[in-house]
């Protein structure tokens, strides 16, 4: 980016490292920077000694921080594949990011309803033509009568998205965008939206408008009106597109992080003995406590809550997370944490279990054994919160709260 002092990998052959893009820490806590209110953390408490200490290399992509952590003893090969890691990830914003005219994602949404004529700008209510929509994308694919060519990697990112919908029967949606807008969110300016408005966001929701044909691997929309943005699950599918870039460059030991609710760890962490890697997870009431820790041993962690952006209104708080269902913010929940095979999977859960609450979590982790859930409610007194844990094993979990702080405690 432009302006930011940037670390290419012959700077770091040749000793030259800019900003701090690639440290050495004792302490890594420090290095990663985020709201005080986001929920996981990495917590890696060193030992002295050769083993002691951790690379950290990171990189501003997707509007926070993304990081990888090394064993000090991966070498200058390990931390060549962390840069390609974090190219990849740029590479990705460019094609997901509805916030970028040319990106893949931008293009689905302006050809896959079939208006030829007239297509939808990112804001609603604007407007412009096909001709002049071209003048300012790159060039794609025109669509055809089955839809929009995607790309494969892409495609697949999709077809999990539409998975996850029909699994969470809609709490997780990536057609609400138009929720996001009526609320101020997606520029971060909360409102109250009025009922007009809310309805005719609530109108051009719904993943059953999405239509994705495996066998030509494209997508069309049933509606002109209809837009996708993958906000809820585009960072974790980053963090596993990274992960990717680093085992095949024979790198096993490493911790990704893609600020603080996005996590993936893969291999050991040599400051530990237990090996694994641990990332603490946010008291949601008290920012600066930690409700406890969890070993993240080859899976993903994301978590999901409100309080990194909010507003009030009518003597209330109003939370960026809409249920897609009803276009209102989802309530009952403090925060959500999910630890999956995947990181795409993990965040896009999160989101859709902060939706559900409990009672809509349960039923789908009895199906799946192999997600981890931890909701964090509100308790039966003011300050006080209750966890319900749902495939949470007593090996991969250490509690920081006292008996007096949560019930029930596991």
């Amino acid at each position: 980016m432009a302006g930011k002092p940037r670390t290419t990998r012959r700077d770091f052959l040749q000793g030259r490292i800019a900003g701090d893009s690639c440290h050495p820490s004792a302490n890594p806590t420090a290095s990663v920077k985020g709201s005080e209110y986001e929920s996981a953390v990495p917590d890696m408490d060193q030992q002295r000694g050769s083993e002691g200490y951790l690379l950290v290399v990171s990189r501003q992509a997707m509007a926070c921080k993304f990081t990888v952590h090394l064993n000090m003893t991966a070498g200058p090969l390990a931390v060549e594949a962390a840069m390609k890691a974090l190219d990849q990830v740029e590479s990705l914003e460019e094609q997901m990011s509805v916030y970028r005219e040319s990106s893949e994602v931008n293009e689905i949404n302006r050809r896959a309803g079939g208006n030829l004529e007239t297509d939808r700008c990112p804001e609603v209510g604007q407007e412009f033509s096909a001709i002049e929509s071209r003048q300012i994308t790159r060039e794609h694919p025109r669509p055809t009568a089955s839809g929009i060519p995607v790309e494969p990697q892409l495609f697949k990112l999709l077809l999990l998205a539409q998975q996850i919908a029909v699994e969470t029967a809609g709490a997780f949606d990536i057609t609400s965008g138009p929720l996001s807008r009526a609320w101020g969110f997606w520029r971060r300016q909360g409102r109250l939206p009025d009922e007009k408005s809310l309805a005719e966001a609530l109108r051009r929701v719904g993943y059953n408008h999405v239509l994705l044909d495996g066998d030509s691997r494209t997508i069309r929309f049933h509606r002109p009106d209809i837009e996708i943005q993958l906000n809820g699950i585009g960072k974790g599918f980053a963090l596993d597109r990274a992960a990717e870039i680093l085992l095949d460059s024979g790198v096993h030991d490493f911790l990704l992080h893609g600020g603080q609710s996005s996590v993936l760890a893969r291999g050991n962490n040599a400051t530990h003995a237990e090996g694994g890697w641990k990332v603490g997870i946010r008291h949601p009431l008290r920012p600066k406590e930690r409700l406890g820790e969890v070993l993240l041993r080859d899976k993903a962690l994301g978590t999901s809550g409100s309080a990194t952006q909010s507003f009030y209104a009518k003597g209330r708080r109003w939370g960026h997370i809409l249920d897609p269902r009803s276009g209102m913010p989802a309530e009952g929940v403090f925060t959500s944490t999910v630890l999956a095979p995947t990181a795409a999977e993990a965040d896009a859960l999160a989101t859709a279990f902060y939706v559900l609450g409990p009672d809509g979590t349960a039923p789908i982790c009895s199906k799946r054994p192999e997600i981890t859930a931890l909701l964090v409610c509100p308790g039966e007194r003011s300050g006080e919160i209750r966890l319900h844990p749902w495939n949470l094993a007593e090996e991969i979990w250490q509690s920081s709260l006292s008996p007096a702080s949560a019930a029930p405690i596991f």
